[in-house]
């Protein structure tokens, strides 16, 4: 018992609630260390900010496990370019689906082999979700982070949804054939290059029928109106910020959060510290404040029923003071310190992507 005496306040568990997440890069970690056959990092430890261990020390309910193919270089020196602001990453080459489509399926079969093992379940309905953590179990749902993997036909997107993919990005940042994203820019907004192509709209559409979330993070901001107009589901961006805090092409304006807040959508806050900061560092050292400031600005403009978490975890420098998945304990506390109720805790720990994807996947 977490009481004192009779009569007094019971302590808040500092792993509870248990966060669903809105953005990880675990499998393309595990792919990167042999794929399939090197799943086990995930029950026996990694070096990584998520493994089985990590999510049970921090309260890791679960989220969501993007399949994204890499580019030979797309990340190679990144973070260091992104230390001195102002900066301007080039975008690497398009992907074409011959290349992508064998990446992605090897990624999806990673995520199938860990439920196989047992590790985790994935989720295909809302109640999989709180089913799975009633359970004590890791809820999945598998994501792609950039469509090159989708042919133009769409039948590549029929078989992965049978898989179970069930939220799909149309781009990371460049470009497919789908429509074009931000670059890694700042400062600067989202206004670049045109928005969704033709196949781009029959893309939307066709997510909408299946019942599979459109996630808007990377799009740029003609794609993102182009969405809004096409789509009859929530808007949603599963691991973006507010750009009033931290004028990053990667952030949101408050127009676009309006939209968002229209369509009963959410956004899920990123931890990537470039994304947090105001002078747009990518800096470990990058204190929880300035985290709980985005979430300020999100709920203002959002409403406390429309926020949620998208941390990277795996595919970013997150501030040190959570380091990995087990210092979500760390940010539990500050939103606490910071006079966040317990029912809105609970909200933006799990409860508000519930009802987003409740709404999202035809239920």
């Amino acid at each position: 018992m977490n009481t004192e005496s009779s009569g007094t306040t019971t302590a808040p568990d500092m792993k509870n609630p248990l966060v669903f997440d809105g953005h990880n890069d675990l499998l393309l970690k595990i792919y990167r260390a042999g794929g399939v056959s090197a799943r086990g990092m995930f029950e026996s430890g990694s070096d990584g900010h998520l493994d089985l261990a990590k999510a049970k020390s921090g309260g890791f309910g679960g989220g969501f496990f993007a399949i994204f193919v890499p580019s030979s270089t797309s990340d190679v020196g990144e973070d260091e370019k992104m230390k001195n602001p102002p900066f301007d990453l080039p975008l690497p080459d398009p992907i074409g689906w011959q290349e992508a489509a064998p990446v992605a399926l090897s990624q999806a079969a990673i995520l199938l082999k860990l439920e196989e093992d047992g590790l985790l379940r994935i989720a295909r309905k809302s109640g999989d979700i709180e089913a799975a953590m009633k359970d004590g179990k890791i809820a999945a749902i598998l994501h792609m982070e950039g469509a090159e993997a989708i042919d133009p036909d769409l039948d590549t997107l029929q078989v992965l949804y049978a898989a179970g993919l069930r939220s799909l990005g149309p781009v990371w940042s460049r470009p497919t054939i789908f429509g074009h994203g931000v670059p890694f820019r700042f400062p600067s907004d989202g206004d670049i290059g045109p928005g969704l192509t033709d196949d781009g709209v029959r893309l939307v559409r066709r997510c909408n029928e299946l019942g599979i979330m459109l996630d808007l993070s990377h799009l740029n901001e003609a794609g993102f109106w182009d969405v809004a107009r096409h789509s009859s589901k929530p808007l949603v961006a599963t691991h973006s910020n507010a750009h009033a805090v931290t004028p990053s092409a990667r952030n949101l304006t408050d127009k676009q959060l309006a939209a968002i807040a229209e369509t009963d959508g959410m956004v899920g806050l990123n931890f990537a510290t470039a994304f947090l900061r105001e002078d747009g560092r990518m800096d470990e050292n990058t204190p929880l404040e300035r985290m709980i400031r985005h979430l300020d600005h999100l709920l203002e403009k959002l409403g406390e029923d429309r926020v949620g978490l998208g941390s990277d975890f795996d595919g970013a420098k997150i501030p040190k003071d959570i380091k990995d998945v087990a210092g979500l304990t760390n940010l539990r506390a500050a939103m606490r310190r910071h006079g966040y109720d317990e029912p809105l805790v609970e909200k933006i720990c799990n409860r508000n992507w519930i009802r987003v994807l409740r709404s999202s996947w035809n239920e």
